[in-house]
């Protein structure tokens, strides 16, 4: 399957599954419950595929301290826009005698949509391994933060379908954003250090300030105790996932080399002078 294909249908994967929570709540209210333990887990999975799987591919690829310096300014960047866009929706909300602006909510998850599908096409453009693993770790907050989105919208007043239409075209954004980073950084051959280290600085920020600090504020021990746990469940799943694609990934690659590797030798120093040996067959003359 084409890289760009995968690219297309994993920034849509978001979208989807968000969309099936979101109607899911319209109908149960458990699944606002089952949303907040939800966040837990993603912040979990956010923290691995940014220590287990980003930043190791980063430091890889470029200077460590450089991966770091770019892990800091995507961490600010992203505290900065989070902040920009809550100054912008306290200020309309003020105006519209402190009702919720559906319109704001609108915009700052097509903003939010467009950013996850450009650390999707980051993922891509390291390997398709990073690709699925940025995907996963998309989806797993995608979900829950678009499922509370779709129950403000609701409360709000505005109506089922109509929702479900802007939810729709809002994640729309990823893909847009997914395949327009994809294709560019695979025409330009972009260095993916800044980038891999701004989209780990991008998921480290979502999990330590806007998720983490939700279950210290929970009241009661048992629920902190569940979702903590659940923390950790994402951590660890999550952490599981990328040690085993690598390593298959890396299986594979070696099967698909191991064999021609095994017949091959020098053209200059091995093959030179067997033109009548039996044994010409079992080696590949290099040009």
């Amino acid at each position: 399957m084409p890289i760009i294909l995968q690219v297309i249908i994993c920034s849509l994967a978001g979208g989807v599954f968000a969309l099936i929570g979101g109607v899911a709540l319209s109908v149960s209210k458990k699944s606002k419950t089952l949303a907040s333990y939800a966040t837990a887990f993603a912040a979990g999975a956010l923290i691995a595929a940014a220590f287990m799987d980003l930043l190791p591919e980063a430091v890889e690829g470029g200077d460590p301290h450089r991966v770091m310096l770019f892990a800091m300014i995507g961490l600010v960047f992203f505290f900065l826009l989070e902040g920009a866009m809550h100054w912008f929706h306290r200020h309309a909300a003020d105006e519209s005698q402190h009702k919720p602006v559906n319109s704001m909510i609108i915009i700052g998850d097509t903003i939010h949509n467009f950013i996850d599908g450009s650390a999707i096409a980051a993922g891509f453009l390291v390997s398709p391994v990073s690709g699925v693993i940025v995907t996963l770790a998309v989806v797993a907050h995608e979900i829950p933060q678009e499922i509370g989105d779709f129950g403000v919208l609701l409360h709000n007043g505005m109506s089922r379908k109509k929702v479900i239409v802007m939810n729709v075209l809002s994640a729309c954004a990823a893909t847009v954003s997914a395949v327009l980073f994809y294709l560019i950084g695979d025409a330009t051959n972009v260095d993916m250090t800044p980038l891999l280290g701004v989209v780990a600085g991008f998921f480290i920020y979502i999990a330590a300030t806007d998720i983490i600090p939700t279950i210290h504020q929970e009241k009661d021990r048992g629920t902190v105790a569940k979702k903590s746990l659940w923390l950790v469940i994402g951590l660890v799943l999550v952490s599981w996932v990328i040690v085993n694609l690598h390593s298959i990934a890396h299986e594979y690659t070696e099967a698909a080399h191991g064999d021609s590797d095994e017949c091959e030798c020098d053209h200059d120093e091995e093959c030179d002078g067997r033109e009548g040996d039996d044994n010409l067959g079992d080696c590949v003359i290099e040009d």
